[in-house]
């Protein structure tokens, strides 16, 4: 690089503007040997060391330059080695550091950085990447499968009978990327879901964390294989037309002593102030987005991931802990910005800069915030003063809507608002309404689990709450495990119950939920008017004595609509009045109950004939058999001229 570009890129990096850092920084195969590259600026002195050279934390010192920047090159070093830097402090210490921008690294436990340029893959997605790029998001249909990599499927432990190898569930090996790929793009595809959202991959030291705890941000996890592996995994979902979201955390990371804690033995990617630093909810360590390489570092691994690896998009981790001083703390004065309120400038500073750069480089890209507070404008463009984001999950909705599902029936019209309140801000943001991963664990239960009432009235409970969540303004997403009715909560260290699809009602409830999902893909009234009013009705919005909600959801063409009833109690109505936005007939398009679901077949058979009753705010209306535990989705069947002329 020439001394007047290397100049500008440093400006730029110091700056927080170089969205591409990962290009210069880190360690670069060349035909004769390894180049190092390191911003260390507080280091005393800097060494590589490496399996190269027996591991000496003082024989291939590096040179350090005006800016911060230290630089060596080894003729030894070669693609595959092992490397750490050795930080030396004024005092003569040191440590063994993992290099920031290394793109793969060893196996846990081991932390040493490797040296794996990015080899050029030969991408065969480009054709799914134009289309998919090509249309507004807002308004196409996005229903998401989030799981854990480590944890959906694993390997067998071919030795062991199978009784003993469910006693060693969790000592089955983690399949690859490539395997996992192959076996999941036919499952994603017989479940009917567009994307897949997978939790963080980016290296960590313990599986406990769930990748939440990050060590190496540019490094593939190697538990899975290498980054052309993850690269086949991506192009192999592509390839069937299925999105891939990465789980991104930018806002924290680990403290174990070879990351990035204490880098150079100043606070170089923290702050230094003890309480701004400290994340104590989680034992980690903040970002300090006040400073511009930390800002470089954290665009630069976004646009990475998108880049690199072809990603469609990042769900943003822990948002709330960018946008307050105080999130998870108790109250203290020093948590206060220079107009003495709560807000994190630097935190909303840094949002904004990343995703104006994510939509300045990709079309259409999926920037996910998840954002547990009331803050305003998350998914506005960052000129009118928002966030930027193109989606926000809905934790309000979330929170209100497992409360109420697990409530015993006899309660429910005491919470009965928990189910409408969202329709007050249901359009205020571009929402995914989630049941993820975090709703799972921890003593909350499985999905099956939390709903109430004896077995089979399980599986009907969580058959209408799916269809009332598909039915709601949103985007989808559901964590896996949750399609066939997991019973137990979700175990990291385990693959999923599978054999519970030898049981009939899990089977059921597993075709019931692709069923579902082919109607959300195809039926255009659940998401072509995605954000706004217009493309929903209340049909009965105070119906709580019954615990019955009905709705109509709406796409661009005014025949084409659909009709949701949903009876969140156990009993039956054999004859339910409903009024209709349409004097036509209704058939069901869906129906909870149905046998093959595993229902008792409570059914509306044939056409349902409207009648000039007034009902709910409407000059028509219907009458319906409800199942209990149950939901109906109703579709308008208008006769042409041909039909009209048979039946006179």
């Amino acid at each position: 690089m020439a001394n007047k570009d290397y100049k500008n890129f440093i400006n730029e990096y110091l700056n927080g503007d170089a969205a591409e850092a990962y290009k210069f920084f880190g360690a670069k195969l060349h035909d004769e040997g390894v180049s190092f590259t390191l911003y260390a600026p507080n280091a005393h002195k800097v060494a590589v060391a490496g399996d190269f050279n027996n591991w000496s934390a003082d024989s291939l010192w590096m040179k350090k330059d005006e800016y911060g920047v230290w630089t060596a090159f080894s003729e030894k070093a070669k693609k595959g080695s092992l490397y750490k830097y050795v930080i030396y402090s004024s005092d003569g210490t040191f440590i063994f550091k993992s290099d920031p921008y290394a793109t793969f690294s060893e196996l846990r436990p081991g932390t040493a950085s490797v040296v794996y340029p990015l080899k050029d893959y030969r991408w065969t997605d480009a054709r799914y990447l134009k289309e998919s790029r090509s249309h507004n998001r807002v308004v196409r249909p996005m229903n998401i499968y989030e799981l854990h990599l480590g944890s959906w499927k694993r390997g067998k432990l071919t030795e062991l009978s199978q009784e003993e190898q469910d006693a060693h569930k969790a000592d089955e090996p983690f399949l690859n990327y490539k395997e996992i790929a192959d076996e999941l793009v036919e499952y994603v595809r017989e479940m009917n879901y567009t994307h897949v959202e997978i939790m963080p991959v980016s290296e960590h030291p313990l599986d406990a964390s769930w990748g939440y705890q990050t060590l190496s941000y540019y490094s593939i996890t190697s538990r899975f294989g290498k980054p052309e592996h993850f690269k086949y995994f991506i192009n192999t979902l592509h390839k069937a037309g299925i999105g891939v979201i990465l789980d991104w955390v930018p806002g924290h990371f680990c403290k174990d002593s070879p990351g990035l804690y204490k880098f150079d033995g100043s606070w170089l990617y923290e702050n230094e102030t003890e309480i701004l630093r400290e994340n104590y909810e989680w034992g980690t360590a903040n970002f300090d987005l006040g400073k511009g390489h930390v800002v470089s570092f954290l665009i630069s691994n976004a646009v990475y991931f998108m880049k690199e690896f072809h990603l469609d998009g990042l769900r943003v981790d822990a948002v709330a802990n960018m946008l307050y001083l105080d999130y998870a703390k108790e109250d203290n004065k020093m948590l206060r910005n220079i107009y003495g309120g709560r807000e994190y400038i630097e935190g909303i500073d840094f949002l904004r800069k990343l995703n104006a750069t994510i939509y300045s480089y990709f079309n259409n890209p999926i920037m996910i915030a998840e954002e547990s507070s009331a803050w305003p404008l998350v998914t506005k463009p960052t000129y009118v003063g928002g966030l930027g984001f193109s989606f926000k999950w809905n934790m309000g909705w979330m929170n209100d809507t497992l409360n109420y599902a697990k409530t015993d029936p006899l309660f429910k019209k005491y919470k009965h608002r928990d189910m409408t309140f969202s329709l007050m801000y249901a359009f205020s943001e571009n929402y995914v309404l989630p049941f993820s991963h975090d709703e799972v664990v921890h003593g909350k239960c499985s999905m099956l689990s939390k709903m109430p009432g004896e077995y089979e009235n399980k599986f009907a409970a969580l058959r209408c709450l799916y269809t009332y969540m598909m039915g709601h303004p949103g985007k989808k997403l559901l964590f896996m495990g949750s399609e066939f009715g997991q019973f137990i909560e979700w175990r990291y260290y385990e693959e999923l119950e599978w054999k519970l699809l030898l049981y009939p009602p899990h089977v059921k409830l597993k075709k019931f939920v692709s069923d579902l999902n082919l109607k959300y893909k195809t039926l255009k009234p659940f998401w072509e008017k995605d954000d706004g009013y217009e493309g929903f009705s209340w049909i009965d919005a105070d119906n709580g004595d019954q615990s019955i909600l009905s709705f109509v959801r709406y796409s661009n063409d005014d025949k084409d609509f659909l009709v949701f009833i949903c009876n969140f109690t156990p009993v039956s109505y054999d004859e339910f009045r409903i009024g209709v936005p349409r004097f036509c007939d209704y058939e069901e398009e869906l129906n909870t109950d149905w046998k093959v679901y595993g229902g008792n077949d409570v059914k509306n058979k044939g056409k349902i004939k409207p009648e000039p009753v007034p009902m709910h705010g409407q000059s028509s209306s219907i009458v319906v058999k409800i199942p209990s535990n149950g939901g109906l989705i109703l579709k308008p069947v208008f006769k042409n001229k041909k039909t009209a002329k048979k039946e006179n």
